[in-house]
């Protein structure tokens, strides 16, 4: 039998400390897709100490902190309220946990905050980067592992006997961490750039946890350095500077003396030796996890999904509004009930109904619901002059690159070419690639630049993107020196009045877009054109298909 991998002894041993102090500990975050490996890990899960509850990441607040039992209410004549799970203590496990919304991620942060006895364990299974568990939850809970990198032969998650956990949990309330190695955690601490004054005080329950498990009689310094291993290097932030090396001339007088009590009493473990245990497990992409905590758009950025829109049929469910029926949206029964139960009594002392249930238009409740808009990706070539050739066939590299992603990114394609003195649609909406590769298969090429007509083209087909849904964004690759105006005369000057009038009404309305000057000697034309436009310049005047597919994904993200 094979021996167990580094990353699945760790994630058992995180397991094994959180079995025995949840309330402390808070809860792990597992990051690993649906599969035996994940499946394996998940069976350990009823070891934990307390009830166990599966829950969904749009967990609504009814379930999380009790609402109007309505049976119960209408029977009974009064106002009879169901716990919520914020009543009892109690491990929640949150499958596809990336998609947890900023609201239910502050509630669940209440709950834990609540320190009654909860504890979350966030199933993560993002694909993407920027697929990740909220922060503001990750910041609370004690441990964090990845698992994606395990085969199933590897994954071995050896916990202690049900019996030595047991005596673990007996022991904890005895073990107390000392004052000189929390301040050594906190110090670490600040060398990795954790601002969250949570993280020491995890790393030393952890301590003290895993102390417990060794049936050690006090928090022993191979404890403190192992809490930091499982606790810290998912909160770190920056890589450690090294210390100066104060050489003996610097060093005071005062700093030397030092009493013989004070050396008995210091902690024999040398912070440089932490130090390094947690650098050797902090992320690859820690810099660029960094930046991208950073960023206005969060980790929702870079998924591909277009915008928000309220709908009243489909979608994520959304609490329900007090409104009235018009014939486009839907009465909520159950939100409607709920308002109108409290006062039943009171309206059958008022009227003379004698109806089981008496509900006023004030009750009524709309039903409402959020989706999420494909993103179409409009791609405005530039197909004259001498060089349409290379610029087309890069373009027509980059839609092939951007349609292979598509389906991971729930991403649609178009390419405008325009020419001589029109623009055509070559390629219409689509995320099918293989008819994407057909279309495309002869792009014409040559001729004058009707740059103001590809504007036109590219702005009619947004209007018309939006109102069949999709979130439109514009990438145009073009030298920006129009010579074909939009009645097809040819003249510089009025050619270029007519861009920028339509460049100017795209930023107007809102679309996102990117400017890629392809001129072999990029100027202040296409600059200029970008600044009307409202959209991002990148002078790339050789680039490949692979590298203006990258351009237009991050600049459109970002």
């Amino acid at each position: 039998m094979s021996q167990p991998s580094p990353i699945a002894t760790r994630a058992a041993r995180a397991l094994a400390a959180l079995a025995i102090d949840p309330a402390g500990l808070k809860g792990m975050s597992v990051r690993a897709r649906s599969g035996p490996v994940r499946t394996a890990f998940e069976s350990l899960l009823p070891r934990l100490t307390g009830a166990l509850r599966r829950i969904p990441p749009t967990v609504s607040d009814v379930q999380l902190f009790g609402g109007l039992n309505i049976a119960a209410t209408l029977a009974e004549g009064r106002p009879v309220s169901d716990p919520g799970l914020d009543q009892t203590a109690a491990i929640l496990v949150i499958p596809m946990a990336e998609r947890i919304a900023p609201g239910v991620s502050a509630r669940l942060g209440n709950i834990l905050d609540m320190s009654i006895g909860h504890a979350l364990i966030l199933l993560d299974e993002g694909v993407e980067a920027e697929e990740t568990v909220p922060s503001s939850l990750l910041g609370r809970l004690a441990f964090h592992t990845d698992l994606n990198s395990l085969s199933f032969i590897q994954a071995q998650f050896l916990l202690p006997a049900p019996a030595d956990m047991d005596h673990a949990r007996d022991r904890l309330p005895s073990l107390r961490i000392a004052p000189g190695d929390l301040s050594k955690l906190t110090l670490l601490a600040t060398r990795f750039g954790i601002d969250n004054l949570r993280v020491p005080t995890l790393a030393a329950r952890a301590a003290c946890a895993l102390a417990a498990l060794d049936r050690a009689e006090t928090v022993k310094d191979t404890h403190i350095c192992e809490a930091a291993e499982l606790v810290m290097p998912h909160h770190a932030r920056i890589l450690p500077e090294p210390e100066r090396d104060n050489s003996a001339e610097d060093r005071t007088e005062a700093d030397s003396e030092i009493s013989d009590a004070e050396v008995a009493t210091s902690n024999a473990l040398p912070e440089d030796i932490l130090v390094d245990a947690v650098a050797a497990l902090l992320p690859p992409d820690l810099l660029t996890l960094d930046a991208r905590d950073k960023s206005p758009k969060g980790r929702t950025a870079g998924g591909g999904a277009g915008g928000r829109r309220l709908g009243n049929r489909r979608g994520r469910p959304l609490p329900a509004r007090s409104g009235k029926p018009d014939g486009r949206n839907r009465i909520d029964p159950i939100a409607t009930l709920r308002n109108a139960a409290p006062w039943q009594g009171i309206r059958r002392t008022q009227t003379d109904e004698t109806r089981a249930v008496i509900i006023y238009p004030s009750d009524l409740h709309i039903r409402r619901f959020e989706d999420r808009s494909d993103r179409l990706l409009i791609f405005v070539v530039d197909a004259s002059g001498s060089a349409a050739i290379a610029r087309l066939s890069e373009a027509k590299g980059a839609v092939e690159i951007l349609l292979a992603q598509a389906y991971v990114k729930r991403d649609q394609v178009a390419l405008i070419a325009f020419r001589g003195t029109g623009a055509e649609l070559l390629l219409p909406p689509t995320r099918s690639l293989v008819q994407g590769k057909r279309l495309l298969s002869a792009l014409p090429g040559g001729g004058g630049t009707p740059l103001a007509t590809g504007l036109r083209a590219a702005l009619s087909l947004t209007e018309l993107s939006q109102d069949r849904g999709l979130s439109p964004m514009l990438a145009l690759l073009t030298d920006g020196r129009a010579n074909v105006s939009l009645d097809g005369a040819p003249g510089r000057i009025t050619a270029q009045s007519d861009a920028t009038t339509l460049a100017k009404h795209i930023r107007q309305i809102g679309i996102r877009s990117v400017l890629i000057d392809t001129a072999t000697r990029p100027g202040t034309i296409a600059a200029t054109l970008a600044g009307d436009l409202g959209a991002r310049y990148l002078a790339l005047p050789r680039v490949d298909a692979k590298g203006i597919s990258a351009v237009v994904d991050t600049a459109l993200n970002h």
